[in-house]
């Protein structure tokens, strides 16, 4: 029988008819599936359209003003004027210029010398000294770069520099941590959260689901055994397993990109190990939710999306609006790569990582009280 013959038998269309409409009907009950149909483009759109910046603005800058000029004040206004620097904290101190700038509070650290304005009108030369957070390239490059015009301007707008002539000014550029902008530096630390996240949350999104589909969470539930112990129990075996994809990932980017480890050895295995009980908790949550190992996947793809897009692995962090950063904030995937770039890259010890420690450890309290408490004692 041709297919011809199949299209023309009687009653087809309408039990293609009879099919669509199940079907349509059936997606509709399915909730999740029907906000993933909605959510996901509307996500992408806003995502895309108003938080990720390829070129960022505003970002934060420090200043040490060691001179009380007209020059000095010109320059910070013109600093304060750009798009592209945002000074949030004024310096006292050169100790403070470096603590500052290793803390990862600022991505820039702006020094104008003493005596800068009296070497200037003597045609000295002198030198304006800038340091620059470069374990992300992208977001430094491009700011760094127009740096000297935005003095030079500033400086003509004073009548310290004619027009048409070579500047009286030099400015000295330091891009710590990464200064040959290598982009594996940047990237390699970053991929270990990434992946992270992705496999802690598909395991242990599948683990009630899975338990539920193949009949066997009946057997659980006739134990004397609480949802607390249940949790921790399909936790800890996945912590082991992404302990262990940490180690590679980490061993490969040493040896093969020569990604350095400044930082302790032990205080990067350590908070690892919370980063993954942190998503190891949210992709049980996401379990206990979920009616169907479908849905559990769908969960995690929408909690990974915005992870991926928001937390600064592809995009400049600090070069994203406040309301995103606020949203990036409440991500795991966020304080992980402050953590294991600081580490690396900075040699940061537990006192510059107190804030995104005790971030990681909250957010791990908040998805295992949530996990808990939905977790069903009967089948429903």
């Amino acid at each position: 029988m041709s297919w011809l013959d199949i299209i023309r038998a009687p009653g087809f269309w309408r039990r293609v008819r009879a099919m669509l409409t199940k079907e349509f009907i059936q997606l509709r009950r399915d909730r999740v599936s029907f906000a993933m149909i909605v959510m996901i483009p509307v996500m992408q759109l806003v995502l895309f359209g108003f938080a990720i910046n390829t070129t960022p603005r505003n970002l934060p800058t420090a200043v040490l003003l060691q001179e009380t000029s007209d020059v000095g004040r010109a320059i910070l206004a013109a600093i304060e004027r750009t798009q592209y620097f945002k000074i949030t904290h004024r310096l006292s101190s050169a100790e403070e210029f470096d603590r500052v700038l290793a803390s990862g509070k600022v991505l820039f650290a702006i020094e104008i010398p003493a005596g800068f304005e009296r070497a200037l009108r003597r045609g000295d030369k002198p030198a304006l000294l800038v340091a620059a957070d470069a374990t992300d390239p992208v977001a430094s490059g491009t700011a760094l770069g127009s740096l000297g015009r935005i003095v030079e301007l500033a400086l003509k707008n004073e009548r310290m520099l004619p027009d048409q002539t070579e500047p009286l000014f030099e400015i000295r550029s330091h891009a710590r941590y990464n200064p040959a902008a290598v982009s594996s530096l940047n990237i390699v630390p970053g991929l270990v959260g990434t992946i992270l996240t992705m496999t802690m949350l598909i395991f242990t999104a599948l683990s009630v689901t899975r338990e539920v589909e193949r009949g066997t969470m009946e057997s659980l539930l006739s134990m004397p055994i609480s949802p607390l112990e249940i949790m921790i129990g399909k936790i800890i075996p996945y912590i082991i397993v992404g302990f262990t994809q940490a180690t590679l990932i980490i061993g490969f980017g040493v040896f093969l990109f020569g990604v350095p480890i400044l930082g302790s050895l032990f205080l990067l295995a350590l908070l690892s190990t919370l980063f993954i009980a942190t998503n190891l908790s949210i992709g049980y949550s996401f379990s206990t939710v979920a009616q169907n190992q479908l849905q559990a996947i769908q969960m995690t793809f929408m909690f990974f999306l915005p992870n991926i897009l928001l937390s600064g692995f592809m995009f400049p962090f600090a070069g994203m609006p406040g309301w995103a950063q606020w949203i990036g904030e409440a991500l795991p995937l966020t304080h992980y790569l402050r953590i294991v770039r600081s580490i690396m890259l900075k040699g940061a010890g537990f006192t510059e990582l107190q804030y995104d420690m005790i971030a990681l450890f909250v957010l791990m309290l908040v998805a295992m009280t949530i996990a808990v408490t939905r977790f069903r004692r009967t089948l429903d």
